[in-house]
């Protein structure tokens, strides 16, 4: 579901069971853990805005992160701006829930073994679906 990826740089991936991140969260990691519920809420249900300029603002941003997860190895830039604030670099394989924050979510509340494509692929249709949502409701507002 990304652009091809560089043979020596492979997708972020977890390499934890998401129970053991939730448990070892400092204050950093919950305030971003709980900033991607923000962003995620923002994504689901911003086409609902009632207000016009909010949506232009969601008709934009959507491809903006469709597109910085496609260029940034299906990782999301508030789990590598963490892993800056925290160890000094962009992505940093200490970060045991970049690339795989829904991956982890869902596996804990599902108790499924998804694969990354799995997620991938219901991320991107999700966020089309939104997306086409939030663009009917700007041009027939």
């Amino acid at each position: 579901m990304s652009l091809a990826h560089d043979d020596d740089k492979p997708p972020a991936l977890a390499s934890v069971l998401p129970s053991e991140v939730a448990e070892k969260r400092d204050a950093l990691g919950n305030f971003c853990f709980y900033l991607h519920f923000a962003v995620m809420i923002t994504i689901v249900l911003g086409w609902l805005a009632p207000v016009h300029a909010l949506l232009v603002f969601y008709v934009y941003f959507l491809p903006a992160v469709a597109t910085s997860w496609l260029f940034n190895r299906n990782s999301c830039v508030l789990n590598n701006a963490e892993s800056l604030i925290r160890y000094g670099r962009w992505r940093d394989p200490n970060n045991k829930e970049e690339g795989a924050w829904l991956l982890g979510i869902a596996t804990r509340l599902f108790g499924y073994p998804f694969k990354a494509w799995h997620i991938d692929a219901l991320t991107y249709a999700v966020l089309a679906a939104v997306w086409a949502a939030g663009l009917s409701h700007l041009l027939w507002w």
